[in-house]
C-alpha cells in the first residue's frame, strides 16, 4: 500500500475532453421546435437560419419585411434581403402578392418549417372512409319523407372598403418664393403653439399644402389662424396628421384672375368745356355740350342729358351753387362791359 503506483492517472479524465457540452433544461413556455434541417443547414448562411429562426417564432400576421427586420436587428437592408434570398431559394419562405378591396397591393409572406412537406399545404383533406357495403335485400325499404327544399339566402353585402385619404393640395405654378414662405411658416408654428413642434419630413411633406393656400390669396395669418384656432386640450398625438386635415378640408377656393393692367370695362366719360360758362366738365355728349348749372338756368334742354353707362349717371365736376344763389354762368352773361373806342 505503500509503494506509488505509477500506472493511475493523475486526476480525472473529463467526460468530454474537447468540443461543446450541453446542459439541457425542458422547456414550458415560450419555445419553438425547430428541425435540424434548418439548424445545421449546409448551403444557408448564419444570417439565414437565425433569420428563419426568429421568423419561425412570430405569430402569424406580423410584419417580416425588409424594413422592419432591419430596425429590429443590427444587420442592414443589403444583409437581411440576401438572407431573405436564400431562405425563399431553398424553400423556407414563399411570398405572394395579393389585392385588397380597396385596390391596394400588399406582400403576404408565408414560412415553412418543413420545406419537403410544402405539397401537403396545398393537398385537400382527406374524406372520412367509407364503411362497408351493405347486402342487398329482397324488402323494399320504405318510402322517406322528402326533405324541404331549402330557401334561396340573398348573399351577405360585401364589407365597405375603407375610404381612402384625400391627397394633400398642391398649387398649380409652384413658386420658390411661396415654397420658402410655406416653410417658414410650418417651422414657426410652434411659437403659436409648443404642440406644433414638426419633424423635418412633416415640415416637407405639409410645405406644398401651405403653399397652395398662399396661391389662392391667403395670407400667411390667415393660414397661420386657420391652422392653429380651435384646438383640443388634451396632448395631440399626431399634430402633423392634424395639419394635414385641416390644410385639406378648409382648402379656400380659387381667387379670381385679376384683369390686365388697363383694361378698364367702364371708362369715365371725356372731358368737354360748357358753351354757355366755358367751365370744364365729364360728359358723353360733345355738340354743344352744357353742364348742370346751364341746363337748370333754362339755357339748354330742361331734360338731363342720358347716361350712356347702363346703371350709372354722369356727374359734373363742377360744384352746385348755393340755395338762393346766382349761377356762375348767368353772372358772366349778365355783366356786360361796354365796349369803348378811342378816336
Amino acid at each position: 500500500m505503500d509503494t506509488q503506483n505509477l500506472s493511475a492517472p493523475p486526476c480525472a479524465r473529463p467526460l468530454n475532453p474537447r468540443g461543446v457540452t450541453h446542459i439541457k433544461v425542458p422547456h414550458t413556455t415560450r419555445f419553438t421546435v425547430v428541425g435540424n434541417h434548418l439548424a445545421q443547414h449546409r448551403q444557408l448562411s448564419l444570417t439565414a437560419i437565425g433569420l428563419a429562426l426568429h421568423i419561425q417564432s412570430l405569430p402569424d400576421e406580423a410584419r417580416v419585411d425588409i424594413k422592419s427586420l432591419a430596425d429590429r436587428f443590427t444587420e442592414g437592408e443589403t444583409r437581411i434581403a440576401a438572407a431573405l434570398r436564400e431562405l425563399k431559394a431553398h424553400g423556407y419562405l414563399a411570398q405572394v402578392r395579393k389585392r385588397l378591396p380597396n385596390g391596394r397591393v400588399v406582400t403576404h409572406t408565408v414560412s415553412y418549417n418543413r420545406p419537403q412537406d410544402r405539397h401537403l399545404q396545398s393537398s385537400p383533406s382527406p374524406t372520412a372512409p367509407k364503411g362497408p357495403p351493405r347486402p342487398a335485400s329482397d324488402a323494399v325499404p320504405p318510402p322517406q319523407p322528402s326533405a324541404p327544399e331549402p330557401r334561396p339566402t340573398t348573399p351577405a353585402p360585401p364589407p365597405p372598403s375603407p375610404a381612402s385619404k384625400p391627397p394633400l393640395p398642391e398649387p398649380q405654378d409652384p413658386d420658390p418664393e411661396l415654397q420658402r414662405a410655406a416653410t417658414a411658416l410650418l417651422a414657426t408654428l410652434h411659437r403659436d403653439d409648443p404642440r406644433f413642434l414638426l419633424a423635418e419630413r412633416d415640415v416637407r411633406r405639409l410645405a406644398p399644402a401651405v403653399a397652395a393656400w398662399l396661391e389662392r390669396g391667403a395670407g400667411p395669418e390667415a393660414v397661420r389662424h386657420s391652422l392653429t384656432s380651435d384646438l383640443p386640450r388634451e396632448p395631440l398625438r399626431h399634430p402633423a396628421a392634424l395639419l394635414a386635415h385641416r390644410l385639406t378640408e378648409f382648402l379656400p377656393a380659387p381667387a379670381p384672375p385679376a384683369p390686365p393692367p388697363g383694361s378698364d370695362p367702364t371708362p369715365p366719360p371725356p372731358m368737354a368745356n360748357c358753351d354757355g360758362c366755358d367751365r370744364g366738365f365729364r360728359t358723353w355728349e360733345q355738340e354743344n355740350p352744357r353742364c348742370r348749372d346751364c341746363r337748370e338756368a333754362g339755357r339748354g334742354s330742361t331734360v338731363r342729358e342720358p347716361d350712356r353707362r347702363a346703371g350709372s349717371q354722369p356727374k359734373d365736376t363742377a360744384p352746385c351753387p348755393k340755395p338762393g344763389g346766382t349761377p356762375v354762368g348767368a353772372i358772366q352773361v349778365a355783366v356786360r362791359l361796354p365796349v369803348m373806342t378811342f378816336a
